[in-house]
């Protein structure tokens, strides 16, 4: 049914199919009655008849406009991009049973499950009706009013009528990946943690401790061994026990140039690197660290210096959320000055981008190398996956062997560019873009862990 066919001032009656059925019947046999009665007495046998029928209509749309249902609609207060948000609408239905047809105003932006969504429900009871939106695009977005059908008593007329529910819901970066990895953060570093303490992995001393089966021997404490010795009976070694060193700094440099605005698996690239500087953020402040974000194009256009905690990470949520990529062609060279006057210290510098070219690798090598190695930087690619697919695809079809070879050839500059990248000390991740924010979460883990900061 489109959109267009409901009325939007309300309170019109509308024929159900029943109700069109039995006007086509009349249609039908006035033929027939004309054969017995003649022609003049059968048109006026089927114009009363007509009209009887639109008086049942009528009545039975004016009985179903007596016990209309009431409807409400719950958002989440804060949608997802790139993922299905539950839409609730409660229905509360009156002295009678209802058949229902609801279209809601959802913005024309977003994908939804359900057009349409058609329900009964019993007299004098209530039901939650869900549908699910999915948002492509960050940003406030307004809601409509809901254009509701209630079938008759007798099923021959729907009363169609609007329920006012305009409203205004923001759209931020993938919040529900991100509840999902804190959850599992926590979980991981509630063991890690232990264990860590267990093996004395870390560069940080903790304690001492008495030896068990199983420690490393080169963690065995000899001098304090021996002063424990000479003092007391009890001879058992004593082991240091070692944690990870806290308060390192992360730095993430997120690029909304030009190359940021194609748009990857129904996001704009941006959106996956926002979604990914928002993850590794959370990762590191989990740890400990203090983490800092710079958002450039030709210049540094969002600069939060670094803090850690995780109160943190609402700022940078807030801060980062309206954002939107330009097209603009983005200085690499510029962005990395402004961050050594900003960071003076070591950190380990996450710049997140995408190469297409050689003339921007050779930018992008240049800037990188003048990190090296007060810094450690680490360069994060963000693939299309539907070049990968063309790449490795056979085929005969002419056009599409075109396509194939520019993709191949697309891939080897990127191979060329990154070997280049780790000749000059850079750490590299190139993964598609919607995979990338679980791969460079597992990276930075594997750099705290082995301590390479």
């Amino acid at each position: 049914m489109s959109r267009l066919q409901y009325n939007q001032e309300g309170g019109n009656l509308i024929p159900s199919k029943k109700g069109y059925l039995i006007l086509v019947l009349s249609i039908v046999i006035a033929p027939i009655i004309s054969i017995f009665l003649g022609v003049a007495q059968s048109l006026s046998i089927v114009w009363f008849i007509d009209v009887l029928i639109l008086v049942l209509l009528g009545f039975d749309s004016k009985q179903g406009r007596k016990h209309r249902v009431n409807i409400s609609r719950t958002l989440p207060p804060r949608l997802s991009i790139g993922r299905d948000n539950p839409v609730i609408l409660r229905v509360e239905s009156g002295k009678a049973a209802a058949f229902i047809q609801i279209r809601d105003d959802y913005p024309r932006e977003f994908k939804v499950s359900q057009d349409t969504i058609y329900s009964f429900i019993a007299a004098q009871s209530s039901q939650e009706l869900t549908y699910t939106v999915h948002p492509t695009g960050r940003g406030k977005f307004s809601w409509g009013n809901m254009q509701v059908r209630q079938l008759g008593p007798w099923g021959l007329a729907w009363d169609n009528w609007q329920i006012p529910q305009k409203m205004t819901s923001p759209v931020y970066p993938d919040l529900v990946a991100l509840r999902s990895l804190s959850i599992r953060l926590t979980l991981q570093f509630s063991g890690s943690n232990r264990k860590m303490h267990q093996l004395g992995i870390g560069t940080e001393f903790s304690e001492l401790r008495n030896y068990h089966s199983g420690d490393d021997l080169r963690l065995v404490d000899w001098k304090a061994t021996a002063r424990r010795v000479g003092t007391f009976s009890n001879s058992t070694p004593l082991v240091r026990v070692l944690t990870p060193e806290h308060e390192q700094t992360l730095i993430i440099l997120l690029d909304r140039g030009r190359l940021m605005t194609a748009r990857v698996k129904g996001l704009q690239r941006f959106d996956w690197g926002l979604n990914t500087t928002l993850a590794l953020a959370l990762t590191a402040l989990h740890r400990g660290d203090r983490v800092g974000i710079g958002v450039f194009d030709r210049q540094m256009h969002t600069w939060i210096a670094p803090a850690r905690g995780l109160n943190h990470l609402h700022q940078l949520i807030d801060r980062l959320t309206p954002l939107q990529p330009e097209l603009l062609e983005s200085d690499y060279a510029n962005s990395i000055t402004y961050l050594v006057q900003q960071q003076a210290r070591r950190a380990l510098v996450v710049i997140i981008t995408d190469l297409v070219d050689i003339t921007a690798s050779a930018e992008l090598l240049t800037a990188l190398a003048k990190l090296v190695p007060r810094y450690l930087p680490f360069c994060v690619t963000l693939r299309d996956p539907l070049v990968d697919e063309l790449a490795y695809s056979c085929t005969t079809d002419i056009p599409k062997s075109y396509l194939r070879a520019v993709a191949l050839d697309l891939l080897a500059q990127r191979q060329v560019a990154f070997a280049q990248l780790k000749q000059k000390g850079v750490l590299v991740l190139d993964a598609p873009a919607n995979q990338v924010s679980d791969q460079l979460v597992a990276q930075y883990l594997q750099i705290k862990s082995r301590n390479q900061l």
